[in-house]
């Protein structure tokens, strides 16, 4: 690993090794994984599957997805991750403490043991795993009419990859005639009648660089999944066995929409643009007016980016409310049982209602797992912010070492503004660039633009550039 990187995980302690505790609380699952449970239902003859990127080992869903006569029913497994890390455990007080699993490039530090993340509770192909499964009846539009909750017994018949399945969507033969083919055909279709319901909700799509159409379409039914969860949650407010935990997104401030409504209106004026097109009326949905942006553009690429910087942060929070970000009532993770500590929390709360049993914690455990998943939100995000700039120190640092006349001009894009900085994202490679010598009153978005590295800011972190507009 890069020492730099290594300095940073060092520092955060993201590779501390696990207690003792916990690597016998590990071994002995391993001795007794609790597959065979005959409370279990067995699901194993379907054909799950799992769709993931190629290098991903902790795998937490797999899909199965079969005709019904009114549309079709869709069963969405989940790592039954909650039946080996339980409330009091010493797993469960390392995930806790951990928060969540965090990725950087090439390596990731998972929050359970990889004996567990990589291996028993993984949905691995070919193998018997504990899941939990959310049952979603789907009418013919894909509207979610019934969701049933089961736990049960599965074997992933294939892992597959995006690229993989998406070669199959374009044409290629290779997954077809499989036993999870028809899986394949009917996530597309559910994919696509999601998108279409999303888009009728106004729920806002940016633009955030090249996705797969599989890519969409898997994270369709993932949401469905979480909302589906978190409906049932909230229905059972008043029960007092759950305690549950939401992800909740508020709406952006109505003074942020304003600023960013007048900012089209410059780009539109500053670019020549036709501004029936390119200027968003703050009366009309946000949504229709991205929408309708077109499709690799350096202006639309801008006003996308200039949209997101509208959103305020969600976080996790004990009471349901909206996440504007899907356009839902309410939302909860229980697609990353394995990922998150509040996914483990999640599913053992749901497992609670269903067995309408008393509450095995109290509020503070439930404020603690609030805390927990806050924190490591913002830690990956700052992780990732130290991963871009250590790439672009790797970028300049090349430039710096030629003479300051020979040094290459990059292009990029102008893709937004604040009052104290601009942002720039690169043409190749693929890194976003920040200008503080040349503010909003200085580059409108969607500006091509021409950077030049001058020298690096020691005290400030931060790099200079000449700039040709």
């Amino acid at each position: 690993m890069d020492q730099r990187l290594q300095r940073i995980v060092n520092r955060l302690g993201l590779d501390a090794p696990y207690p003792d505790a916990v690597e016998a609380e590990t071994a002995a699952w391993q001795q007794a994984p609790g597959i065979d449970d005959p409370s279990l239902r067995d699901l194993t003859a379907l054909p799950f599957v799992t769709i993931d990127n190629h290098d991903s080992r902790d795998l937490d869903q797999a899909m199965f997805i079969a005709p019904a006569k009114s549309g079709v029913i869709l069963s969405y497994a989940l790592a039954d991750a909650s039946y080996y890390v339980r409330a009091g455990s010493a797993l469960f007080r390392e995930a806790l403490r951990r928060g969540a699993s965090f990725y950087l490039p090439h390596v990731s530090y998972p929050m359970l043991p990889r004996a567990l993340s990589e291996d028993l509770v993984s949905l691995n192909p070919d193998v018997d795993r504990r899941a939990l499964v959310l049952r979603m009846t789907l009418d013919r539009d894909g509207a979610c009419t019934r969701t049933e909750v089961v736990r049960a017994r599965i074997r992933s018949a294939a892992k597959l990859t995006y690229p993989g399945v998406q070669r199959y969507y374009d044409g290629d033969p290779t997954l077809a005639d499989a036993p999870f083919t028809e899986t394949l055909e009917l996530l597309r279709t559910i994919g696509l009648q999601r998108i279409a319901a999303a888009r009728a909700r106004n729920a806002v799509q940016y633009r955030r660089g090249a996705r797969l159409d599989v890519e969409r379409y898997n994270e369709q039914v993932s949401l469905l999944c979480n909302v589906e969860g978190a409906r049932m949650l909230a229905d059972a407010s008043g029960n007092p066995a759950v305690q549950a935990v939401f992800r909740v997104h508020p709406s952006p401030p109505p003074e942020r929409l304003s600023e960013f409504a007048a900012l089209t209106r410059l780009v539109a004026t500053a670019h020549g643009l036709d501004p029936r097109r390119w200027v968003w009326d703050p009366d009309a949905p946000l949504a229709d007016y991205l929408d309708g942006l077109p499709e690799n553009d350096r202006v639309s690429r801008a006003i996308h980016h200039q949209a997101v910087m509208t959103n305020v942060r969600s976080t996790f929070d004990i009471t349901p409310s909206q996440h504007y970000g899907v356009a839902a009532d309410q939302y909860a993770r229980f697609s990353a049982p394995m990922r998150e500590i509040v996914g483990i929390y999640t599913h053992k709360e749901a497992l609670e209602l269903l067995a309408d049993g008393p509450a095995t914690d109290d509020e503070a455990i439930r404020d603690e797992v609030v805390r927990a998943g806050n924190r490591s939100k913002a830690l990956q995000k700052r992780l990732d912010k130290d991963v871009q700039k250590l790439a672009l120190d790797d970028l300049f640092n090349t430039d710096v070492e030629t003479a300051h006349k020979n040094r290459p001009w990059r292009l990029g894009t102008v893709i937004g503004v604040t009052p104290t900085r601009s942002y720039v994202a690169l043409d190749d490679p693929d890194l976003e660039v920040k200008l503080y010598e040349h503010k909003a009153a200085d580059l409108v978005p969607g500006t091509a633009i021409k950077l030049r590295v001058k020298w690096h800011d020691n005290k400030r972190r931060r790099w200079t550039f000449d700039v040709r507009v």
